[in-house]
């Protein structure tokens, strides 16, 4: 019984180690390529390692293009994306798990359906909400006559602020606290919003952590939505400028790789940097119904 304890082990790991070959392999092969040269490219794949290191492929990458700006529109676009879904969804899910109203269950299963809906199914809709937002854009009040909310942050901003499974996560985390917390702090004459500023929000850091860096993931990776949004050079994200590097009969894949592995860089220090309080979120964020 011994032994056979040691093989389910041995076989386990052994099935860690290789899961996570397989998953680091594709960034090994983006790391490499990227500081490869012309020729070595152009030759194909004959090796994994480039012969000379070219990190000057970093730099003659980012000369292609207002990068700086790119990196601006995108830090603007997950900024505000970030900050106002954490306020909207934490709200929604301290309303879902301590407050008692008519149709609170009701209403939560409602937002949950969001959750099998994939964004590219109402994708349409919205950008027709978008383009014909009135006022906006030169359209009138009927929405008509402009462009509306296109090539305009606000119109990358508004679709994608809410999302159901950050008013799910924000749920759960609440249902962990004990009800004596809403009791004390109505004998101590605090109402709801009250005691979700001075009680709820202050023991919220895991939960933000967790939920602001996927917000901040995947607000900063997306390509689809700022794509069909913003047509105009000055108004890219850094996923919409790596099409600079993507003709018609070839790619530049090296000067690609360099490109993808500065846009990574932010948000793998942002992890570094909340990893204590993401790793404690994601332990503390439970499945209580």
């Amino acid at each position: 019984m011994h032994i056979k304890n040691k093989i389910k082990a041995l076989l386990l790991k052994s099935f860690i180690v290789l899961t996570a070959v397989i998953a680091a392999l594709p960034i090994v092969i983006l790391v490499c390529t990227a500081f490869k040269s012309d020729a070595e490219i152009a030759a194909g794949f004959t090796s994994l390692l480039p012969e000379k290191f070219m990190f000057s492929n970093l730099t003659a990458a980012m000369g292609m293009g207002d990068w700086p700006r790119y990196f601006l529109n995108s830090t603007i676009i997950t900024a505000a994306v970030t900050l106002i879904s954490l306020l909207i969804n934490s709200l929604a899910g301290y309303a879902f798990a301590r407050l008692k109203f008519f149709g609170n269950n009701l209403l939560f299963y409602c937002a949950m359906v969001g959750m099998m809906l994939p964004m590219q199914i109402m994708m349409l809709p919205v950008f027709l909400q978008i383009k014909e937002f009135p006022l906006m854009g030169g359209n009138n009040w009927l929405g008509a006559g402009g462009v509306g909310l296109i090539n305009s942050y606000i119109g990358v901003i508004l679709p994608i602020v809410a999302n159901p499974f950050g008013v799910f996560m924000c749920r759960q985390y609440y249902l962990g606290f004990p009800r004596e917390l809403d009791e004390a702090s109505r004998i101590d004459g605090c109402g709801s919003l009250a005691a979700y500023i001075r009680i709820y929000l202050p023991m919220s850091k895991p939960l933000f952590a967790t939920l602001g860096l996927l917000k901040v993931v995947d607000t900063w990776n997306q390509y689809t939505w700022p794509l069909l949004v913003i047509n105009r050079t000055e108004m890219q994200t850094v996923q919409l400028a790596l099409n600079a590097f993507k003709g018609e009969t070839f790619i530049q894949w090296n000067y690609l790789m360099s490109a993808t592995i500065m846009i990574v860089l932010p948000v793998l220090v942002l992890f570094i940097f909340l990893q204590k309080y993401f790793v404690q979120g994601i332990a503390t964020t439970g499945m209580k119904g």
